[in-house]
């Protein structure tokens, strides 16, 4: 093992890795006293809660769980009281203490009206709105209104407005008020199912799997059968009578608020399990307009941001666990944290306060961890409207709750901003596109056509959504003839869609496939020039491909020939993105050459996500190969079996070597015998790290050398030869980069916006100098005298408490151990950094400007660093 792979070892092993030793008298005074061990009865106290500077923290009331529970939502009535819900039980009603004062059980009311398991709630129109989701069925889950019967100033009265049918944690959530008062939005999560809706829906009803390529369940069997079109976003009348599909797409998503420009924002869950997979999404942040997709799909097939027929985050946060949402206004808070929006991360204990900017008709944004603790399984969070402090609790799956109030005592003013903000001209444009969702207007084709080849992508979306919605018949000439390619390719797009219905949608008199139709799309689609169009109008060409065939079939061999002819010189592209939809597209019309540029692209992309979506995409095609070529394939998957993943990964890599080996003739698996019996020779995640050092000798390498290298020569850098080096040097294995890589460490895209090449060579020098508090790492004492090292990553539950989860090796999303929080005799942050030092000790003073210029320009191959 070369000796950069044993630093990185050594220091994984001593910083990141779980040790269980005996623990010194030494030691143990080491240990902060602000840290005691937890109690069953006690809530996560505030010496181990952290604020933003000059917020203050107080702890009102621990939940006794006997008696009341697990705390997982709350509001205000109308007389400014707290309402609760415990997730397995009732309401209670609270008056919030003054100021320095704590609450008693007996300031505890229970709510007198028969209703339980509520998710979500809010007071509106004289009464109390609920989502209610009962796991364990004692009453129906769905959308109640809970009122006051006999004016005594106690809700007593449940009404069922509709019922949904949901389970376990991905079911009814959050009700929010639209901000006209006509209308409330229910959230659900994707295991409740469709319920009927009135034919006025936003999403136009044409979903679909839509995957060219067959997909594969979650490799533990996660949700299987759980399919499109995931969480929903209903818009409902206050009886419950009229359901409309506002948005969908999502997987979990448990709230959601209007900002003051009367946009929607939700944050959306994330699955774990695909960790360091191509189809892996961070949770985010979504800002959720009329119509739109968010592509979750079941297991491997959930859609990456780039496709055309869905829309993307606003923000990638990070794994965890989403719970509430909410905005600042109101909050007796500096202006910038009473306009932010507030989103709550369960499992690692975080309450992000994110900061939102125009841009065009949606908003980019940025985080803050504004209150962390460890653990702080926080569910829920409001504005109380009469004192302007925030409220939250923590608690959910039956762990300790509790109720906590922030206040700021800080020197900025807390003058309250104004009510209302300036829509921008682009929102105003958007919205009037949106008009036309969900209802037939001759005017939709006129005002929607000339926005389909909008710069802005929601504007886009929201004008081919409501071309959608209108009668293809009247506008489907007008997109097979339309002279502008970056509009054809777009109005395409919609009539795949629209024409080609899925079977699930299709009228059933209708003819199974429209081979007209079909011969219409192709003719029109390839009589396109793909030079004309920008990349992100590339995308859309192929993503219309894909849904032509996915939606109409295979054509016949004439037209296959046309098709391959047309896309297969395009393969492979400078675009990562463009090589995902062109290989699938070139393998699934079985294209002679695909086999070879795939394996070569195998062969020479640095990181596992492209890799295993290469592998994935080839996995049934039988053309093009020969025995070198076939080898070198199955060769990979021995590779493959080292790569380190969610907890599905492995499943997920033999689901592809299965179906290649399905794949092969008889004559094949004879031929191949020798590699297909072959059993992968299992390593430690970093002795797969760092191979292209072997050998070399070490330079420590000062932060003064480099800086005066990359100011000396700031230009004509190698951008092929930086991507390596990322990779080799391990850093894709914690860090996220361009919609790839780990998670355990900070997103590095826009570090070349937040740092100087100083900083960041500085920084990988000296990773211990500034250590972000997301990512440190924690030591944990047990009261047995063990210690335990290594990131906190979730959070473990039991039923009569609950624990922290630490990830040991940030290499290994798997390699974790579990804590209950009454074995915590202390906690405390650790000074190292988990990332290793040394990381530049065996590279060329080259590569590493390679390196920097690569982390400076976002991953651009266009970038002046890499211009002559």
């Amino acid at each position: 093992m070369n000796r950069l792979c044993s630093l990185l070892l050594l220091i994984a092993l001593i910083a990141a890795t779980a040790t269980s030793r005996e623990t010194s008298a030494q030691e143990k005074a080491a240990q902060p006293e602000s840290s005691p061990k937890g109690t069953a009865q006690q809530a996560t106290p505030v010496s181990r809660i952290k604020a933003a500077d000059g917020f203050k923290v107080e702890l009102l009331y621990s939940v006794p769980a006997e008696k009341h529970g697990s705390w997982v939502n709350l509001c205000t009535d109308d007389k400014g009281r707290l309402l609760v819900s415990d997730q397995f039980g009732g309401l209670y009603r609270v008056q919030p203490p003054k100021t320095n004062q704590t609450l008693s059980d007996s300031d505890i009311q229970p709510v007198p009206a028969k209703i339980r398991a509520v998710n979500g709630m809010v007071w509106t129109k004289g009464a109390l709105y609920v989502g209610v989701n009962d796991y364990e069925s004692k009453i129906p889950s769905g959308l109640y209104r809970v009122t006051d019967s006999d004016q005594d100033d106690q809700l007593d009265h449940v009404e069922l407005l509709r019922e949904l049918q949901a389970r376990g944690d991905h079911g009814v959530h959050a009700v929010v008020p639209s901000p006209d008062g006509e209308s409330l939005f229910l959230i659900t999560g994707n295991t409740t199912k469709p319920t009927q809706l009135a034919n006025t829906s936003q999403v136009p009803q044409v979903w679909g799997e839509d995957h060219l390529l067959p997909s594969f369940p979650d490799g533990r069997g996660h949700n299987r059968g759980v399919l499109a079109p995931g969480g929903i976003i209903y818009k409902v009348d206050f009886d419950g009578q009229n359901f409309e599909a506002y948005a969908n797409g999502f997987r979990n998503i448990f709230d959601a608020a209007f900002n003051r420009d009367g946009e929607l924002f939700t944050y959306d869950a994330d699955m774990e399990y695909d960790f360091n997979t191509p189809w892996y999404r961070p949770t985010r942040i979504n800002h959720v307009t009329s119509g739109a997709e968010f592509g979750w799909r079941n297991g491997a097939g959930k859609r990456p941001p780039f496709y055309a027929d869905n829309l993307p985050g606003v923000l990638d946060i990070g794994p965890g666990s989403p719970t509430g949402v909410t905005f600042g206004y109101g909050a007796k808070f500096p202006a910038k944290y009473q306009d932010a929006l507030y989103a709550l991360d369960w499992s690692w204990g975080k309450l992000y306060a994110v900061h939102l900017e125009p841009n065009g008709s949606s908003y980019t944004a940025t985080k803050e961890e504004f209150v962390t603790g460890a653990p702080l399984p926080i569910t829920d969070a409001i504005i109380h409207p009469g004192d302007g402090a925030m409220y939250f609790t923590i608690g959910g799956r039956k762990v300790q709750s509790g109720l906590y109030r922030v206040t700021y005592v800080g020197n900025e003013s807390t003058k309250p901003q104004k009510a209302a903000s300036q829509i921008s001209d682009a929102i105003k444009q958007r919205r009037s596109l949106e008009a036309y969702h969900g209802r037939h207007n001759h005017s939709a084709v006129v005002a929607a056509w000339p926005q389909l080849s909008s710069e802005d992508r929601f504007i886009r979306f929201a004008a081919r959504t409501a071309l959608e919605h209108q009668p293809w018949s009247t506008w489907s000439e007008q997109a097979l003839t339309e002279a502008d390619p970056s509009l054809r390719v777009e109005a395409l797009l919609a009539l795949g869609r629209v024409a080609g219905t899925c079977p699930k949608h299709r009228p059933e008199d209708s003819p199974a496939v429209d081979t007209a139709m079909r011969q219409k799309l192709l003719t029109s689609l390839l009589e396109i020039d793909h030079n004309q169009l920008d990349l992100s109008r590339q995308l859309t060409y192929q993503r219309a491909l894909q849904i032509i065939l996915i939606r109409f079939g295979r054509p016949d061999e004439a037209s296959v020939k046309r098709i391959v002819e047309k896309i297969d010189p395009l393969f492979p592209a400078e675009s990562a993105e463009l090589n995902w939809l062109l290989c699938e597209t070139l393998a699934w019309l079985q294209a002679p050459q695909t086999a070879t540029k795939a394996m070569a692209m195998i062969r020479s992309v640095p990181t596992q996500e492209e890799q295993v979506q290469y592998a994935r995409s080839i996995r049934l095609l039988k053309t093009g190969w020969n025995e070198e070529l076939r080898t070198e394939y199955f060769q990979w998957f021995l590779k493959a079996a080292n790569y380190r993943g969610g907890a599905s990964f492995e499943a997920f890599v033999k689901f592809i070597r299965d179906d290649a080996v399905a794949s092969l003739s008889k004559s094949d698996k004879a031929a191949l015998k020798e590699i297909l019996a072959k059993k992968p020779e299992k390593k430690s995640a970093l002795e797969n790290l760092g191979e292209i050092f072997a050998g070399r000798s070490e330079t420590q390498w000062t932060v003064d050398q480099l800086a005066q290298s990359a100011s000396s020569k700031p230009q004509q850098r190698d951008f092929a030869n930086g991507r390596k080096m990322f990779a080799a040097a391990g850093c894709y294995a914690c860090h996220r980069f361009q919609n790839q890589g780990g998670m355990t460490g900070p997103d590095l895209t826009t570090a070349g916006r937040r740092y100087s090449v100083r900083d960041l060579i500085d920084q990988v020098i000296h990773p211990s100098k500034v250590i972000n508090d997301q990512f440190s790492s924690v030591q944990v004492l047990t009261d047995e005298g063990q210690i335990h090292s290594g990131v906190i990553v979730n959070l473990g539950v039991r039923r009569n408490g609950d624990a922290i989860v630490i990830n040991t090796d940030l290499t290994d999303p798997n390699a974790r151990v579990t804590i209950f929080r009454d074995q915590i005799e202390r906690l405390v942050v650790s000074k190292v950094s988990p990332m290793p030092e040394g990381l530049f000790n065996r590279m060329t003073e080259e590569e590493i400007m390679n390196l920097i210029a690569y982390l400076i320009s976002g991953g651009d191959a266009k970038h002046e660093l890499f211009q002559p």
